[in-house]
């Protein structure tokens, strides 16, 4: 079982699947996610029946074998798999909840969309934060209206965990994004839409050096 290193493992370009945009599959695209040097690799999906997600979830999982990987929202797969953790909502099971289902040692990312929720999630013990959206994105459908740079600073400065910007993100605004402070970010539609998955996540890589 591996523990969470929060400085080195939640740094750089956090890479989330989405076989809507995928060019070439989920599979492929986590490959070429891993062979950029991506240190977290979150499994997302909202279609498919529950066998559908364990099966790929597990394949997934074995591409994974240096790289942290979590599950979006469903800790049921997540504990089928053994995954290295979660990630969840506003809306999903409690922090607190998770954590008992999951134990100590497991990854626990938590969804903030203010300060507020942010401060509660650190408390609570999560281990890093997602602030969403930063900008307008069309590829969540429910990520709610767009939070800003400053929301994320502000976040910055009362929380001691790191922080993954996420939402409308794409190479042009991305270093505004680091600069304000994110310890990670995920640019979705910028990567996965792509034909070179691994060369758009490089490029995004090049801004936490």
């Amino acid at each position: 079982m591996r523990e969470l290193n929060r400085s080195k493992q939640i740094q750089g370009y956090y890479f989330i699947t989405d076989a809507q945009l995928s060019r070439a599959g989920n599979a492929r695209d986590v490959k070429q996610a891993v062979a950029a040097g991506v240190k977290v690799v979150q499994y997302r999906s909202k279609e498919g029946s529950t066998a559908a997600l364990y099966t790929e979830a597990l394949a997934l999982k074995k591409i994974c074998r240096q790289t942290l990987f979590l599950v979006n929202d469903r800790l049921d797969i997540a504990l089928a798999v053994d995954a290295d953790g979660v990630h969840v909502g506003q809306d999903d099971l409690p922090l607190l909840v998770t954590r008992s289902v999951l134990g100590p040692h497991k990854v626990i990312g938590v969804t903030v969309h203010s300060v507020l929720e942010a401060r509660q999630a650190a408390i609570m013990g999560a281990d890093y934060l997602g602030v969403s959206p930063i900008f307008a994105t069309r590829t969540k459908r429910d990520a709610g209206r767009a939070v800003g740079i400053e929301l994320l600073r502000q976040i910055k400065s009362v929380v001691d965990v790191p922080v993954v910007a996420i939402g409308g993100i794409n190479l042009d605004n991305a270093p505004d994004v680091v600069r304000a402070g994110a310890d990670s970010l995920c640019a979705i539609s910028a990567v996965v839409s792509r034909a070179d998955v691994k060369g758009e996540i490089v490029r995004f890589q090049r801004l936490f050096r």
